[in-house]
């Protein structure tokens, strides 16, 4: 049975040859620890670190590529921007929409130190209000913290109008990119982002166990970790040198040379054309599924700019039965339950019955979209009310 993969809003899969044979490449001729040595492989394994970086600060135009660091995933990179910036005292806007990624680590700060949190709620059509986030700002918020899109229904916050706000209070803004890296255009210095959290092994098409975190050339976090950078090794401080005081210990050398190779696949065939391809596959989704009666859809419609996810249940059948009968019968992979966003489904109003949730990369095609509409269509008709 040909496996339908719909479930790239976690991971993309499959991922571009070049990707694998990069990675290959990495094992078989210069797999040495990178930075820690002067001889060839290490050279070669240094070259091919920073040629990631390179290639990471020309998709977000980042001026520096050291001011871009690897991480392990989206969730450390995000860890490392919170924990490593706020106080004890500060305050935050974030809004309801976030993955626990963001929540979470905010919430133990709440906890462990004080930190006051606000959380701007979408309105009926899932859009926020500028004017929500203005008037959340007070003289002690240190940082506003949104995610570029939901990984719940696609959802698009107004980055650049965020941007611009945070800018004028002088607030650092920290966007997490996990569902829009390599999908929507992202520039730094446009968008006033001063920290750009990202997954490797989603939109870039590189490996899990990859990441990144952007941070402005102004901002000094408190690293996370601290050990071997390779650097200053004579010193028993953390060095202040970008990337190197915030890389403590050996680098996924291997799975960053995936990730340079699944950003150079992003780069020559062009956000803009990952992106119309994603969002034509979408509007078919949506538009086959409110054709299916027992179908309910959640997030904006069609007409408003959106990512390549999609959140729906069928009336009278529990969503993780749902997606079991998706893959066991039909061989089409989603994700059904709280999608590590229960504040999310709280704001939809699904907290108690989950949702299934497609989504698409660039290799889905429309007959995949076709599948998975003949399913549900069935499914809806055998056990739905």
């Amino acid at each position: 049975m040909r496996v339908v993969y719909l479930d790239n809003a976690a991971s993309t899969w499959p991922k571009p040859p070049e990707v694998k044979e990069a990675m290959n490449e990495c094992l078989d001729q210069f797999a040495a620890n990178p930075g820690r040595g002067g001889h060839q492989l290490a050279m070669r394994a240094s070259r091919a670190l920073f040629q990631t970086r390179v290639n990471l600060a020309k998709l977000f135009h980042i001026k520096n590529p050291n001011d871009m660091i690897f991480t392990s995933n989206a969730t450390s990179a995000l860890n490392q921007a919170i924990k490593g910036w706020l106080k004890a005292g500060d305050h935050v806007i974030t809004t309801t929409m976030e993955h626990n990624s963001v929540r979470r680590p905010l919430e133990f700060l709440k906890k462990e130190q004080g930190v006051s949190i606000t959380y701007i709620q979408p309105d009926q059509d899932f859009l926020f209000s500028l004017n929500d986030f203005e008037q959340a700002f007070t003289d002690q918020t240190k940082l506003v913290v949104v995610s570029h899109a939901s990984n719940l229904i696609g959802t698009l916050a107004p980055i650049k109008e965020i941007g611009e706000l945070c800018s004028r209070y002088q607030v650092p803004f920290l966007v997490d990119a996990s569902q829009s890296a390599g999908i929507m255009p992202i520039d730094v210095q446009e968008m006033n982002i001063t920290m750009l959290a990202f997954p490797g092994h989603k939109g870039l098409y590189g490996p899990q166990g990859t990441g990144g975190l952007y941070i402005d050339p102004t901002l000094d976090l408190v690293p996370l970790l601290h050990g071997g950078t390779g650097s200053h090794s004579e010193s028993i401080e953390q060095p202040m040198t970008r990337p190197d005081r915030y890389e403590s210990g050996t680098a996924n050398t291997v799975g960053i040379a995936g990730l340079g190779a699944g950003v150079e696949f992003v780069l020559r065939t062009g956000v803009e054309k990952i992106n119309q391809k994603e969002r034509k596959l979408t509007n078919a989704l949506l538009d086959g599924l409110a054709g299916i009666d027992g179908v309910k859809v959640y997030g904006p419609d069609k007409s408003v700019e959106r990512a390549g996810v999609v959140a729906f249940t069928l009336n009278g059948i529990d969503a993780s039965e749902v997606a079991f009968l998706l893959d066991q019968q039909y061989g089409i992979a989603v994700r059904a339950g709280y999608h590590c966003t229960p504040l999310g489904h709280e704001t939809i109003g699904t907290m108690g019955i989950g949702a299934v949730r497609a989504s698409f990369g660039y290799f889905n095609e429309q007959e995949d979209v076709t599948a998975l509409l003949e399913a549900v269509r069935e499914i809806q008709g055998e056990l739905g009310k």
